[in-house]
């Protein structure tokens, strides 16, 4: 199949029509935009400036930067447990994303399945598709805290399934999968002989003193991983476009073939400004400053959803918050376009992110404080007016 046709199979995303009709209503507070509200640490933008300054502002090799990879390298092995060859094993990319569709097109072949938890980030299905395999949701449960689980799993592995997908934590539930979690998910790995994507783009937001582990630092695990991660979330570098992942030497070489025909390499100046910023000491302060906050507006959040009469996990890590609206009677869609009409206030529909999202609606709580009691309390009022509750 041409890809002109894979692209009719690919769908606008959920989220993009929600905003589109929230745009042109007066006061809307949006809880819908995964991004920090944080800028990015004045000292890393100091960075981009001083690399300009020196002239870098041409090509870059067509995997990244070796400065970076190198200092990638230091830090998979301090916070992950990871050790990686910083010349063949790992790649920098134009954001985290993009390291999806490069890697699924290392390895699937036309028609293989690829297991997706659901609720699930909205690129992962589009992405196989675009590189011709077939995505297979895996439901997860509000019971088990949305944690993928091998019992799940065991019902949707079939002849044709050649790779996995973990996120954790996870967006949109907020589920952060424990050590033995992983363990029994690395089994179920080698067991079928699939390939694992483990997106940990949230990895330093997590809560309650939970740990966040990383797949590939398992006993024999990092050959039959890819670790996808970046700099958006975790320095609030959204707009600088700039991912990176690591990988066996084989996926790696093969990622680069695909860069080097499209977008050459990442811009090298912010690559440079990447590598300074994960080797100083005030990117550290500053990622641990923007988890106590989102900590603090999660626990807002949270109990004004309680009070409100919308049961709610309370999510472990990332920066979501996926409340329960089916008892109101009304669908995620339904749920969420009252929301952006009568209390204007944007959440996205649950089914945005997979049939196991129906009857809930993710909430962002990336933005400010004041901004968020505002807008529960807007919420709150348009249930007790309306009788959802």
């Amino acid at each position: 199949m041409a890809l002109s046709d894979r692209l009719e199979l690919v769908s606008i995303s959920g989220i993009r029509k929600l905003f589109e009709l929230a745009q042109g209503i007066e006061g809307v507070i949006s809880l819908g935009i995964g991004e920090p509200d944080f800028d990015t640490p004045e000292h890393i933008k100091e960075y981009a400036k001083e690399a300009l300054d020196k002239g870098l502002t041409h090509y870059s090799s067509n995997i990244g930067v070796l400065e970076l990879r190198e200092a990638i390298a230091e830090k998979l092995k301090k916070h992950n447990g990871i050790e990686v060859d910083p010349k063949t094993q790992i790649m920098i990319t134009v954001g985290a994303n993009s390291g999806l569709l490069m890697g699924f097109a290392t390895f699937l072949k036309d028609n293989e399945e690829v297991l997706i938890p659901s609720p699930a980030f909205v690129s992962y299905a589009q992405t196989v598709l675009l590189a011709g395999g077939i995505p297979v949701e895996v439901p997860t449960t509000e019971k088990n805290g949305f944690r993928l689980n091998t019992d799940d799993l065991e019902k949707y592995v079939t002849p044709k399934t050649r790779a996995l997908i973990i996120n954790s934590p996870n967006n949109p539930t907020g589920a952060v999968l424990t050590k033995k979690d992983l363990e029994e998910l690395a089994d179920f790995a080698v067991e079928h002989d699939l390939i694992v994507f483990s997106d940990e783009v949230y990895e330093y937001f997590v809560y309650d003193n939970v740990k966040n582990y990383s797949i590939a630092s398992l006993n024999g695990m990092f050959e039959r991983t890819i670790t996808i991660n970046g700099f958006s979330k975790t320095f609030a570098m959204t707009g600088w476009r700039l991912g990176f992942v690591t990988a066996p030497e084989w996926i790696i070489e093969k990622m680069v073939r695909f860069q080097m025909y499209t977008v050459t390499c990442p811009v090298t100046f912010a690559q440079y400004a990447a590598a300074k910023a994960l080797r100083d000491e005030r990117s550290w302060r500053a990622v641990e400053e923007m988890r106590k906050e989102y900590d603090r507006r999660r626990n807002l959040v949270w109990k004004c959803l309680d009070e409100m009469g919308l049961p709610t996990i309370k999510p472990k890590g990332a920066f979501y918050i996926f409340p329960r609206i089916k008892d109101t009677g009304l669908t995620s869609k339904e749920f969420s376009e009252l929301m952006i009409k009568e209390a204007k206030v944007v959440l996205v529909p649950g089914n945005a992110f997979g049939s196991a999202g129906e009857g809930f609606v993710r909430i962002s709580y990336a933005t400010a404080y004041e901004k968020l009691e505002e807008a529960m309390n807007r919420i709150d009022k348009v249930l007790k007016e309306k009788r959802l509750v």
